[in-house]
């Protein structure tokens, strides 16, 4: 079995991708362009991707390919009903990333409702060295507790982001498109109107997308704490952009964006150093423990399409 990795380098430098060995003939690719992937999967029976977008044509030449293997849980870059029609498997990685995305989502709101950026930018730019007292209490900050916490999808990572809020002293909202019975939902405009901190974490399909809309921003509290750790697109960015250089929310925590990298003319980059806004690069499902256990799910699935099992299949 030949077994091609396409993006490699999205996966972490220090990931060993040696056990992939044990299934089959290995070649890794440390990036592959859009140009490039029909020709490195011309041979492969098995593609493993990140962040590579996979559709009929790109993968239409590729006529020994029998499986994608996606090191995500979204697979909005995979043309899925091609894939169907095409008899190729594909597979995602459900559930391996929580602790990590709501850790991130945590750190976040720590950071943002403290007020960290202006205080940290005291320190570095010397105003409190050079300042007449032994500490500085501006800008106000709030303690999280008594805060509403708003969920946006309540699924692993939500109600793991849900759990930490409330060991913070935070009531707990939260908005799923099918609620199921005891679980602390609400609608998706009282979400907004009710919550301190509004964190995001929905897939991007056709519902979702723009879900987030300069509208719904307009319903938030002028001091709600927004955060996007899901996918960029469920939100208007330059809606968010606006709303937070107008001072119409209190701050941005974002992971996640339409294109990544964002370049100089998305709207985030004009307010990525102001002080209440907290843009990382997609970094949130990332740690070390994390990736492991991704490449440990992948390999199952490998194995369980080898013995003929259907395995965390999604097309």
């Amino acid at each position: 079995m030949k077994i091609v990795v396409l993006d490699a380098a999205t996966l972490g430098a220090d990931l060993d991708l040696s056990p992939l060995e044990t299934l089959g003939e290995l070649t890794v690719w440390s990036a592959t362009p859009p140009e490039e992937v029909t020709r490195r999967l011309a041979e492969a029976e098995v593609a493993v991707i990140n962040k590579v977008k996979l559709n009929g044509e790109n993968l239409s030449g590729c006529k020994r390919l029998k499986l994608i293997c996606l090191a995500a849980t979204g697979y909005d870059n995979v043309d899925t009903a091609w894939c169907r029609g095409a008899g190729v498997a594909v597979c995602n990685v459900a559930g391996y990333s929580t602790d990590s995305v709501a850790q991130l989502t945590a750190a976040m709101a720590l950071y943002l409702v403290s007020r960290l950026g202006s205080y940290m930018g005291a320190v570095k730019d010397g105003s409190y060295t050079r300042g007449p007292t032994a500490n500085l209490l501006t800008p106000v900050y709030h303690e999280l507790r008594g805060m509403t916490w708003g969920v946006a999808g309540y699924g692993r990572i939500g109600k793991r982001v849900a759990q930490i809020a409330s060991a913070l002293g935070c009531r707990v909202l939260a908005w799923r498109r099918s609620p199921a019975p005891g679980e602390p939902c609400t609608d998706l405009d009282t979400l907004c109107r009710e919550s301190d901190v509004l964190s995001v974490h929905l897939p991007l399909t056709a519902e979702t997308r723009g879900l987030f809309s300069a509208e719904r921003l307009a319903l938030m509290k002028t001091d709600c704490i927004f955060i996007n750790v899901a996918r960029g697109a469920v939100a208007d960015e330059g809606a968010l952009a606006a709303a937070v250089a107008e001072g119409r929310l209190g701050g941005l925590g974002v992971d996640v964006y339409s294109r990544e990298p964002f370049p100089e003319e998305h709207p985030f980059y004009a307010i990525r150093n102001l002080p209440n806004v907290c843009l990382t690069p997609h970094m949130a499902w990332g740690a070390l423990e994390t990736r492991q256990r991704c490449l440990a799910e992948i390999m199952e699935n490998i194995r369980a399409f080898r013995r003929g099992e259907k395995r965390c299949r999604v097309e």
